[in-house]
């Protein structure tokens, strides 16, 4: 997924595909196997040609791809766009973890300290 030029604007803009709630859909739906755009079509209320923009949003964002099966197009998740956001949200994650372990033995020491002295 991650584009070798600007990993940035490619996270931008697989974050920003995934910002819409039928874009969301579509990749939980493909989650479980590939599919056409009548398959994922099927559980909205829109066009196919509206859900055929979904996917070719999702598609620019490097989150999926499309293969030829005879006259079939289906679409497949792309396992390592996906890992390359988790990669990016763990990375953060883990930060923000290390900061709370810190304040919460910060508040442990506090804590301590106050019964001792509380003691004395």
């Amino acid at each position: 997924m991650l584009d070798d030029e600007n990993p940035e604007a490619q996270l931008d803009r697989a974050f920003l595909a995934l910002a819409d709630p039928v874009r969301r859909r579509l990749i939980a739906r493909l989650s479980r196997g590939p599919a056409t755009v009548n398959e994922l079509a099927e559980p909205f209320s829109m066009t196919k040609q509206g859900v055929s923009k979904h996917i070719q949003v999702l598609e620019a964002a490097g989150l999926i791809t499309r293969t030829r099966d005879g006259q079939r197009r289906p679409c497949h998740l792309d396992p390592a766009a996906l890992e390359a956001l988790t990669a990016w949200i763990d990375t953060h994650r883990l930060v923000a973890e290390r900061q709370f372990r810190r304040l919460d033995d910060v508040l442990e020491t506090m804590k301590r300290d106050t019964m001792k002295a509380g003691e004395k």
